[in-house]
């Protein structure tokens, strides 16, 4: 059990860090929001910025449109496993 409360610290460890990180990646990201299309040269990476667009369905609107057995009919259902972790609060 000691090995297993090791484990789970250290994914909530880990959880953490990359919570950081993505938060300072939110950062650098708005830093460079203003830059047009195109490629630019840092010291150690390059950076290339493109523009596309992107198809999206609007699946409220089709829900609307279609019947529930319609739906039922052709929903993809598959098992999905989720791993959540949280601060202890101190005791």
């Amino acid at each position: 059990m000691n090995n297993l409360a090791t484990v789970i610290d250290a994914f909530g460890a880990h959880k953490a860090a990359m919570a950081e990180l993505k938060k300072k990646e939110d950062e650098l990201k708005a830093a460079l929001a203003d830059l047009a299309p195109g490629a630019y040269e840092g010291t150690l990476f390059r950076l290339s910025i493109s523009k596309s667009e992107r198809e999206t369905l609007d699946m409220e609107a089709v829900r609307e449109k279609l019947s529930p057995q319609f739906i039922r009919a052709h929903t993809n259902v598959t098992e999905v496993r989720t791993l959540r972790v949280s601060a202890r609060k101190a005791a």
